[in-house]
């Protein structure tokens, strides 16, 4: 009774503005092929051992159903829920265990686990895992480590002390071909990525989070992971999904493409069929949160 308590009372401002927020997304099945709602998400979920969230960091619609995800999976399987983030490094994990057991001030959390600009879209969910003891796994690795691969390449990590080496995915890492190659180079509108140590710093980011998350699963077999990142590091089941798939080639896995659609009012839902298992296109017309 107190963990639904928990949930219930730190959702509230959510709970009542429901209603109005189920007007500014929809939810899309696509093995189904239909309109679905989050619960039934969470239901599915039941089948499986993580569930990837891939937002548009700035989608103020797309925090809010990860906060509503959250909720609900924490509800569903009572005790079972745990949160991995691309939002923080590895190297802050002892930083945001003393958070969650209520040792130091918020105000030390965001300062010493380098908490995004933006970390008041995330904040419900640590917020929820702290009032109901579930754990919260920084997955990324630090920004010292990606720019010395972006400077240095991936070869560069060789040199780490092994000390520091606990918290990168282990060497060496493989840079993916393909398909995920071919959209890394889209996106940079097909321009040099500087002898690919740009696109290897980014294999080091999916390789990183990858391994922070198989790493929790090997030693917490009964968990419901919901992993929270950029949503071009597990569309198409790319990127950090790949990578997971080839470290815990067990775990099953959902992923949900979350984003921003101008068809929102009448989405082409065979036009993004291929991102993910669900898709959420969220209302354009809305504030973006920055």
């Amino acid at each position: 009774m107190k963990r639904f308590f928990s949930i219930v009372v730190l959702f509230l401002p959510l709970l009542v503005s429901a209603q109005d927020m189920n007007q500014h997304y929809k939810v899309y099945d696509v093995k189904k092929q239909k309109i679905v709602s989050l619960d039934d998400i969470v239901t599915d979920l039941g089948n499986a051992n993580v569930l990837f969230f891939g937002e548009e960091h700035n989608d103020s619609t797309g925090h809010y159903l990860e906060a509503e995800l959250f909720k609900k999976i924490a509800t569903a399987y009572p005790g079972k829920a745990a949160l991995t983030m691309e939002m923080f490094h590895t190297d802050v994990q002892p930083v945001i265990n003393e958070y969650l057991k209520g040792i130091i001030s918020e105000k030390n959390f965001i300062k010493e686990a380098r908490a995004w600009n933006n970390y008041k879209d995330y904040k419900p969910m640590i917020e929820l895992a702290k009032l109901n003891q579930l754990d919260v796994i920084g997955g990324n690795a630090a920004a010292r480590y990606s720019n010395a691969v972006t400077r240095g390449g991936l070869e560069i990590l060789n040199q780490l002390p092994e000390s520091s080496k606990q918290f990168i995915a282990p060497l060496p890492i493989d840079t993916a071909t393909g398909r995920y190659k071919d959209k890394f180079t889209e996106t940079l509108g097909g321009h040099s990525m500087g002898g690919m140590k740009v696109y290897q710093t980014q294999n080091f980011w999916d390789a990183t989070m990858a391994w922070s998350i198989a790493k929790y699963a090997k030693n917490n077999k009964d968990r419901k992971i919901f992993q929270v990142n950029g949503r071009f590091h597990s569309d198409e089941k790319l990127g950090t999904l790949a990578k997971l798939k080839k470290y815990a080639p067990k775990l099953k896995i959902l992923n949900i493409s979350a984003f921003s659609a101008e068809d929102f009012a009448q989405p082409d839902w065979n036009k993004y069929k291929d991102l993910g298992d669900y898709i959420i296109v969220t209302d354009p017309t809305l504030k973006r949160t920055f």
